[in-house]
């Protein structure tokens, strides 16, 4: 399982990146981390509902809500401007990072020397 460190530096990437491919809402998020992840993060509402409530705040994303088709209404996110450019960001630090232990771990994971 991912230490909560990591969960807690990648949840803002991961929501914008989501977003990016299009509106959602707060259930399908989670299903689509867990999803992608193959089960490694299991986010819950607690804890992605306090960060996306941050991320409006910050103006990176923007929520609506829709009524459904059996009279319920759900809160819909999308990605906001201010939103795409903190993601084109982010995406470039992340893979700065993941270059690097690419370059440090061969392909079992096992580190590499230095020298190498």
């Amino acid at each position: 399982m991912t230490t909560k460190t990591l969960v807690a530096a990648s949840t803002k990437p991961l929501v914008l990146s989501i977003l990016s491919h299009g509106k959602n809402y707060g259930y399908r998020i989670i299903q689509e981390v867990e999803r992608l992840s193959a089960g490694e993060l299991a986010w819950t509402d607690a804890m992605l509902y306090p960060v996306l409530k941050r991320m409006e705040n910050e103006e990176l994303i923007a929520s609506h809500w829709v009524k459904t088709e059996s009279g319920r209404k759900r809160k819909y996110y999308e990605i906001t401007a201010t939103g795409k450019e903190r993601l084109a960001e982010d995406r470039r630090q992340w893979l700065n990072v993941s270059r690097m232990f690419s370059r440090l771990w061969d392909a079992e994971g096992n580190p590499l020397s230095i020298a190498d």
